[in-house]
């Protein structure tokens, strides 16, 4: 599990915005409030969720359920808040499955390469028994999930020279999120990972210490990938579900009817931006266009049939976890 010191600014405002239940005017008021914690920007798809969220827990609980939202990590990282969940604090933290494999590994299948085709068959899994014992498995860990239908988008690549099959990411430096997934999914394709914090990809590019990264298009137009590399091509090889995190600690302490409210107004805020994030990449994808990038559309099985060896190198997995969630997939209520 990882471990990390809490930063004192984000100490403070945990303290300073009234993250304790116990407090007189929270009692006299019979208001609870609670502070959300991501690292992405204000205006981005997942802002957007975040702000809905409080309006509509606001609204819902007659002005008894306060979020504040903090993006832009300014309470501190995913490790820090998370830890601070499990101690009982009242603070919501975004996250990726990819890092709850630190608590519970096979959740992080959620966000394997090529895995589904529509972000329904993803959807679909967090309402089955198979999801529901991971989460209980998290329950007993002290951390509780919450908007289980956020969607963060779809992940392609950009890079300084031509990628149009996997042979030519042989050899290519990759910028990619500092996990175990993401690496190995990349050294599956040819490509050699390179884990490396957001906030260093542009100067990383422009300093030829990588050669390309990948991302959904939004947040690579938000770090101006496009600025420093020539090509995006549609890999598609991530599609990305999200989740909120929190205590079961805050959870049991807050009444029942408010926890039922922040549970069933964080779904909604989910579903409210599906349209949002999609409407964005397009969005992006335009202006990447019309700035003179040149836009490669592939054929995406031959990266998915590449990327086949990293279902067996996963050891952390259940024997049989992949085969069982296509499983699932396949079980799926299709539209007539």
């Amino acid at each position: 599990m990882r471990r990390g010191v809490v930063s004192v600014l984000g100490a403070m405002l945990l303290v300073s915005s009234g993250c304790s239940l116990s407090t007189s005017a929270a009692i006299e008021q019979d208001v609870h409030t609670i502070n959300i914690a991501y690292g992405n920007q204000p205006g981005e798809p997942l802002d957007q969720q975040a702000r809905k969220w409080a309006e509509l827990a606001e609204e819902e609980s007659d002005g008894r359920l306060i979020l504040n939202v903090y993006p832009s990590s300014q309470l501190g990282g995913e490790s820090d808040m998370i830890e601070l969940a499990m101690r009982g604090n009242n603070v919501i933290v975004f996250t990726a499955y990819d890092f709850l494999m630190d608590y519970v590994p096979d959740l992080g299948i959620l966000a394997a390469p090529y895995l589904a085709e529509e972000f329904e068959d993803l959807l679909y899994l967090t309402t089955t028994d198979w999801y529901k014992d991971l989460e209980n498995d998290m329950n007993e860990m002290g951390l509780a999930l919450l908007g289980k239908e956020t969607i963060y988008g779809e992940r392609h690549l950009m890079t300084k020279t031509p990628v149009t099959t996997p042979e030519d990411l042989q050899g290519m430096k990759i910028r990619v999120p500092n996990n175990n997934l993401y690496i190995r999914a990349f050294q599956a394709l040819g490509a050699s990972p390179t884990p490396l914090p957001l906030g260093d990809l542009y100067a990383s590019l422009q300093q030829g210490v990588i050669d390309g990264a990948e991302n959904p298009l939004p947040v690579l137009q938000g770090t101006r990938t496009n600025e420093v590399t020539n090509h995006l091509t549609l890999t598609g090889h991530m599609k990305v579900m999200s989740i909120w995190v929190t205590g079961t600690g805050m959870m049991d302490e807050l009444p029942e009817d408010l926890e039922q409210i922040l549970s069933e107004t964080s779904e909604e805020a989910a579903r409210y931006t599906h349209a949002i994030t999609e409407q964005e990449e397009q969005e992006a994808l335009e202006t990447f266009k019309n700035e003179g990038m040149t836009v490669h559309e592939v054929d995406q099985e031959l990266f998915r049939e590449t990327v086949e060896p990293f279902y067996d190198s996963m050891p952390a997995w259940s024997p049989g976890l992949y085969e069982h969630v296509l499983e699932l997939m396949e079980e799926r209520p299709k539209e007539e």
